[in-house]
């Protein structure tokens, strides 16, 4: 007769809490990635379908109503729901609209974290709560206008995704003198891809998307890397083996690169998002303007939100974006 074998109880209990432990480790990080997966596809079709509606249209500036006393408190405001209910519903599918005062009803939540997990910061609610340096005074005024601090509206997408719009009635187009990030910049969205749902947190479900330019607008939606890179550099060095803006977005990650002009334009305007730029702050964008010893790029300042032509070999931050 053969003898019969098998695992005792004690073996397959044994086992089984293994096999839960290991579960208990990795499913967690994998989920995160699962959800992160799906987070960047879903930021790039936002993107694309905002890109694509903006893209209809003829103007970007001068919707709604926006007026101040000799103090300079808003006596009227319908700058940002006007924007959504006259020129972006026309062109692009929206649920519901939700005035100022009111944007949790479009499941805007009250609270955020920064992209850096660091600060949970109240949702911004007006201009100057999403980055008070785009009313610092700094920038030109006269023909192109002051930013104004006009309240956010809100809308809701058929996909579910729940958007923050803030607006800039008085925004200029690429072509005048001045070089003002401030500006340029026409309309602002902040979305949460998932409403007052989890983890509501800046680079995850939270995000930002740029149109800058009053005409032949452009359209960002830059994802920024969490740190900026550890030390300043020049955006060109000729010296072998030197660290320059590009390799060192490299150096942090393959899927890693340098912000065009316009993305960066983008990180200054939601820098408090993103935990990003000290008051004396310029970062390096890629755009370049020309090559060789005497090369030029263009540069961004976090605090007066001017952007310029600036020699290469100078030293400058280095924030990186995901591709």
């Amino acid at each position: 007769m053969k003898k019969k074998t098998g695992f005792t109880l004690a073996e397959i209990l044994i086992t089984l809490a293994i096999i839960g432990i290991v579960a208990a480790i990795t499913l967690p990080s994998l989920l995160v990635n699962v959800n992160e997966k799906a987070w960047d596809a879903q930021k790039k079709a936002l993107h694309a379908r905002l890109a694509q509606a903006i893209g209809q249209m003829n103007t970007l500036g001068g919707y709604g109503t926006y007026t101040e006393d000799a103090e300079g408190t808003a006596t009227a405001d319908t700058a940002a729901e006007s924007f959504i209910l006259d020129a972006l519903s026309k062109v692009y599918k929206i649920n519901n609209v939700c005035g100022p005062d009111k944007l949790s009803s479009c499941g805007i939540p009250s609270k955020i974290t920064t992209l850096d997990a660091v600060s949970e910061i109240n949702f911004p609610t007006k201009m100057k709560e999403l980055n008070a340096n785009l009313l610092n005074g700094l920038h030109v005024t006269g023909e192109d206008g002051d930013v104004a601090d006009t309240k956010a509206a809100a809308f809701e997408t058929v996909n579910g995704e729940s958007i923050a719009v803030f607006y800039n009635p008085l925004c200029s187009s690429d072509t005048t003198a001045n070089h003002y990030a401030q500006n340029k910049m026409c309309v602002n969205f902040v979305y949460d891809l998932n409403g007052e749902e989890g983890p509501n947190q800046v680079g995850k479900d939270v995000g930002f998307i740029t149109a800058f330019y009053n005409k032949s607008p452009v359209v960002v939606a830059p994802i920024p890397y969490n740190t900026d890179y550890t030390s300043t550099v020049k955006q060109y060095t000729e010296t072998s083996g030197q660290i320059d803006a590009p390799t060192a977005c490299k150096t942090m990650g393959e899927d890693l690169r340098l912000p065009d002009r316009d993305e960066l334009a983008s990180l200054f305007v939601n820098a408090p998002l993103i935990n990003l730029g000290e008051s004396t702050s310029v970062y390096w964008s890629g755009s370049v303007i020309s090559l060789g010893t005497s090369g030029i790029a263009w540069a961004q300042n976090f605090n007066t939100g001017g952007r310029g032509r600036t020699y290469r070999s100078l030293t400058r931050y280095v924030r990186c974006l995901r591709r």
